[in-house]
């Protein structure tokens, strides 16, 4: 009966889907431009746009990749006969807010969120930070990769940032492995660069040492680590390819691998989120097809089946451990942890854009489940900066429960357990913000 339930609202998806793109796309002109992240650009975004085309029984699809996965060419004929052009520009994230800027793409894709600068240079065509125009369409997660021989199993952050920095050079400082360590590194155009920048060598004021070599793409960079047994490098999760994966920790968190599962709660230390902006004051029928779709169930499977961690909300086992306070050691004997986490901004109330897709999301999960009512416990985290860290926990996770009450979810419980098992160091602004979370448990 479940499964039959969950195909009746994926078909109903497409109907509704199809009926709306039916309506816009008859009405307007039907060319989109999409500029932007490679790690998007490369084969989520075609893949993306070739299911909103299906989905809207458009006919005649072509998709057109470039080989060096930069520049692609999807084109199609509507389901009133008119024909429909998208162009997909890979040529890193930066490149996205540019061509928002003169207007020569109407969707920029992004590998780390929109910057200050580039708020401001946008700010005639309205708030980019809005809900409006920012949407997180899936998860990724920063894989530092070796050679499959190097016996290293676990590096912190902080011994990430000191080996791109220079300051750890030989194999021998870290373990058993000898020999000069060999940087791989993405070039400056792209997202994936910008967020390992932002996320190791920013928070400890280094740089990259200038012996790294420099890459344009994932895949290549993941290769050549791949033959190189004295080398280190960092990719997208979706292209650790041949090569091997490190366990990472950040302050005193437990050393993670790149799971799916890690990476969707966030937990992980270099998970990141993939976005896709479009001017407020510049409504494209094409592209909000695309992003409607992209944020549908059956968009987010896509996500996922690229290799990037979709949104779509799963029940998990989590390990029972010592070092858990007692009330959170029973949620992980009796209950089931969701792959979803909600954040807040810096103070307390406000949830973020990704969190506010998310409560819609997690209200028809439970609504699908049948977990509506005094199933669900809520477990709000905190910073350790404030003496009230405890009582801050307990009220972000009633903001949750407020927010799904709006949607007919009565919670069975709360707890706030504080600044305990945090998932990032707490030097940081970054880190700070991962651990100012509220987890959600289901019985």
């Amino acid at each position: 009966m479940q499964a039959g339930f969950t195909g009746l609202r994926i078909r109903y998806q497409y109907i509704v889907l199809a009926a709306l793109l039916g309506l816009t796309l008859h009405a307007h002109a039907l060319e989109l431009t999409l500029k932007g992240s490679n790690t998007i650009g490369a084969l989520l975004a075609p893949r993306l746009a070739e299911g909103m085309l299906k989905a809207s029984g458009a006919r005649d699809i072509r998709v057109q990749l470039h080989s060096d996965g930069r520049e692609h060419l999807i084109s199609a004929t509507s389901a009133e006969g008119e024909p429909i052009t998208i162009r997909i520009s890979a040529q890193g994230s930066s490149t996205g807010f540019s061509g928002l800027l003169d207007r020569s793409g109407q969707i920029a894709l992004a590998s780390r969120p929109i910057r200050t600068d580039e708020v401001q240079a946008l700010a005639a065509a309205g708030d980019l930070r809005s809900l409006q125009a920012e949407q997180v369409i899936g998860l990724d997660g920063l894989a530092v990769i070796v050679h499959p021989d190097n016996p290293l199993g676990a590096l912190s952050v902080e011994q990430l940032a000191a080996i791109f920095s220079g300051q750890i050079n030989r194999w021998e400082q870290l373990g058993e492995h000898r020999g000069a360590i060999r940087l791989y590194a993405r070039d400056s155009q792209s997202g994936t660069w910008e967020t390992f920048r932002d996320l190791v060598l920013a928070p400890v004021q280094r740089e990259l040492h200038a012996s790294a070599y420099r890459y344009s793409s994932n895949a290549a960079l993941s290769r050549d680590v791949s033959f190189d047994v004295n080398g280190i490098g960092f990719v997208g999760l979706d292209s650790i390819g041949r090569a091997r994966a490190l366990a990472l920790s950040a302050g005193q968190s437990r050393p993670m691998l790149p799971s799916q599962k890690q990476v969707a709660t966030e937990d992980y230390p270099l998970a990141r989120r993939l976005y896709l902006y479009q001017r407020p004051d510049e409504q494209n029928p094409l592209a909000q097809a695309l992003i409607d779709f992209t944020q549908s169930h059956a968009g987010q499977q896509l996500v996922s089946q690229v290799g990037f961690v979709g949104q779509n909300i799963e029940a998990g086992q989590e390990e029972a451990r010592s070092d858990m306070p007692e009330a959170y050691r029973t949620l992980a004997q009796e209950a089931r942890r969701l792959s979803v986490n909600f954040r807040f901004e810096e103070g307390l109330a406000r949830l973020d854009n990704k969190a506010m897709q998310d409560i819609k999301r997690l209200a028809a999960y439970l609504r699908e489940h049948d977990k509506t009512d005094n199933s669900v416990v809520l477990v709000g985290f905190s910073d350790p900066r404030r003496s009230n860290a405890g009582l801050l926990s307990r009220l972000r996770a009633m903001i949750v429960r407020t927010e799904l009450a709006r949607h007919d979810i009565i919670i069975r419980d709360v707890l706030g357990v504080g600044d305990q098992l945090p998932v990032a160091t707490n030097s940081g602004l970054e880190g700070r913000y991962k651990n100012r979370r509220v987890e959600v448990w289901v019985y």
